[in-house]
């Protein structure tokens, strides 16, 4: 694997005359409904065994999840593939940003050696965005889903993917796969966009999401409350959203994983997540996970719950693969 990729934080590529505000004084301390309690049991030393013995990633680690140990404990972990540095500077993400120097055909098996071994009935598996690549990751994409679904038949996969800067093929040799779900989150709402994810399109996540549910995916997104966001905003964001086709939404609140990256503006109530979750319910959506700690891929294996009409679209997409793998 190669080492001494070049590395920066986001302050590098935003000075201080942009306008980007990364301290905000007049913000109340975290409140109670914000703290987590890390569980200290030997499942969490379990995982970090497994994924770093594999020479792998996670986000869980690379983006500092405040759900880390809770997710750990239960045995689960989002992997990260393709690197853990990204080629693009969102002001949100606690992933480093940098010229990344791996790409590594051998790591689709190792991925499904960890699954394999953590005896996973459903894994979330993400990446770093590769803009510096011309297929943008796409080929190592689809040979980790093909790889965990020959090594663990029975498991759902669920893939949280970059946009590939809107190139159809390389999105489509990924959908071509055919992950059980299909995530790609937009993050926040249209007007801040391009304030808090530079390098991002808001039209082209909703492309994205509205292909692959052409492509016959269950589909699912998320956005993070408290970057400054108007009500009627948000309320646009999750219908156009569900116009797109989006099965599945995710909305949890916004945490500065350093003082580099952009300022919390407010800390949202749970009543507030609340009302989010029935209005997006209200508009269609197949399942909804809104509040406060709530991240894209916590407790993502709960769409298996039985019972539910996702549920079991999810179980016949594993059996259709199953039966041509």
């Amino acid at each position: 694997m190669s080492q001494g990729a070049e590395t920066h934080d986001w302050r590098s590529r935003h000075t201080p005359g942009d306008g980007v505000v990364r301290t905000n004084p007049e913000l109340e301390r975290r409140p109670g409904w914000l703290k987590v309690t890390t569980p200290t049991h030997g499942t969490i030393n379990d995982v970090e065994r497994i994924v770093h013995g594999n020479a792998l990633h996670t986000v869980c680690e690379s983006a500092s999840c405040p759900n880390r140990g809770e997710c750990w404990g239960r045995g689960t972990a989002t992997l990260m593939i393709l690197g853990n540095i990204c080629t693009r500077s969102c002001g949100f993400c606690g992933v480093k940003t940098g010229r990344p120097t791996e790409y590594d055909m051998a790591e689709p098996e190792r991925v499904a050696e960890a699954v394999a071994v953590m005896k996973l009935s459903y894994v979330v598996i993400t990446s770093v965005d590769r803009d510096d690549l011309k297929d943008g990751g796409s080929t190592v994409w689809a040979a980790t889903i093909n790889a965990v679904r020959n090594r663990c038949p029975e498991t759902g996969i669920e893939v949280l993917i970059p946009d590939f800067r809107g190139v159809h093929d390389n999105q489509d040799r990924v959908f071509d796969a055919r992950p059980h779900v299909l995530a790609h989150n937009l993050e926040t709402v249209e007007t801040l966009t391009k304030h808090v994810r530079p390098q991002a399109d808001y039209r082209r996540s909703l492309e994205t999401i509205a292909r692959a549910k052409t492509a016959g995916l269950v589909t699912k997104s998320g956005i993070m409350l408290g970057l400054g966001e108007e009500k009627a905003d948000v309320l646009k964001a999750i219908r156009d959203l569900r116009h797109a086709g989006c099965d599945i939404l995710t909305i949890g609140q916004y945490m500065q994983p350093t003082r580099n990256h952009l300022a919390v503006m407010r800390w949202v109530h749970p009543d507030e997540f609340a009302e989010y979750r029935a209005f997006a319910l209200s508009e269609g959506f197949r399942k909804v996970d809104s509040g406060p700690l709530v991240r894209s891929s916590y407790r993502a294996e709960e769409v298996m719950e039985p019972g539910s009409e996702l549920a079991d679209a999810v179980k016949r997409a594993i059996a259709a693969t199953t039966s041509r793998s």
